[in-house]
């Protein structure tokens, strides 16, 4: 995890994996159709604005294959929170695609983003999927991003850049679970893909970096399944919460680490008090799952008051 004071990279989505050294040799353009066509350079758009006594979702911008439905008050707990799941038409990643999401959350607003259901990376022959996300949180506003698990398929390339914008005095929940692929549809698929690469950046609301960490998963390079990396475990979650440090430490407190044969998790501060990163490693997404959903309850608690309400049952 770094920490400098330089703005990142300007996020563009159609030549973020050209320069990436770790996708170098996966530069050729699929004969099917070339990256970036119609169809395969998504973008969506997000903002959340407060109105009266509850937030909504007051403009949306989409090209397929994103897309999402009208905002949903599915939380009984917070009633006055937009639910929005986002939507893939094609179904899964392909390679070529070129993937642009924005999310903004106004000041005093709060939101809940999720996915309508895991982010499949297919396999690819040639090129790589790239996708870089933006999200904003104005003063006070309140995000939960929790999209499903990403399950990268054998011979997939991914990369991703998430820039997180934030007032001091917001609070954002970013989630990502990471499974190790479909390792129960062949052998081969356990940590098959070629490259995963993800970074993620927070800078606060006078442009000051916070942190950034960035992840580049090789597998068939450098092993996961060693010791001091994934070990025997086959799912990877990871939560960072940014908040005010009063709620830091309160949540730090209630949230004590843990370690077993098949599942272990731990949370740490960020630098420069900017908030929390928890981890979480298991055998199987429920565990994974769980573990955060205990992290996000006392997340959410701490930050605003309310609970969790009870999971759907295709989400547990």
């Amino acid at each position: 995890m770094q920490t400098n004071n330089e703005a990142p990279l300007a996020l563009d989505t159609l030549s973020l994996g050209a320069s990436a050294p770790e996708l170098a040799r996966y530069q050729q353009e699929p004969p099917q159709m070339h990256s970036a066509a119609v169809g395969k350079n998504g973008y969506l758009r997000l903002k959340f604005v407060k109105r009266g006594n509850r937030s909504t979702l007051h403009e949306m911008e989409r090209k397929v294959p994103l897309m999402v439905q009208k905002a949903l008050y599915w939380d009984e707990t917070m009633p006055f929170m937009p639910c929005v799941p986002i939507i893939s038409t094609s179904g899964c990643v392909l390679q070529g695609d070129r993937l642009t999401l924005e999310v903004e959350v106004d000041a005093g607003a709060c939101a809940h983003v999720t996915t309508q259901s895991a982010t499949k990376i297919h396999s690819m022959d040639n090129n790589f999927a790239a996708q870089t996300q933006h999200i904003r949180a104005g003063e006070g506003a309140y995000l939960e991003f929790m999209p499903d698990p990403i399950i990268p398929h054998r011979h997939s390339r991914f990369i991703s850049d998430t820039v997180i914008e934030y007032d001091r005095t917001a609070t954002v929940i970013y989630s990502e679970i990471l499974m190790s692929g479909r390792k129960y549809h062949h052998q081969d698929e356990r940590f098959g893909f070629d490259v995963y690469s993800s970074r993620i950046t927070a800078k606060d609301e006078r442009g000051t970096t916070s942190f950034t960490e960035k992840l580049v998963l090789t597998p068939k390079e450098r092993p996961l399944d060693v010791v001091g990396v994934m070990g025997t475990f086959d799912v990877y979650g990871n939560v960072i919460v940014l908040t005010p440090k009063a709620h830091q430490d309160a949540i730090l407190a209630e949230s004590p680490s843990f370690y077993s044969a098949g599942l272990c998790h731990g949370v740490s501060r960020l630098p420069n008090e900017a908030g929390l990163i928890f981890k979480v490693l298991s055998n199987d997404s429920v565990s994974v799952k769980h573990a955060i959903r205990g992290f996000w309850q006392t997340v959410r608690k701490t930050t605003t008051g309310y609970s969790l309400p009870t999971p759907f049952l295709w989400k547990i």
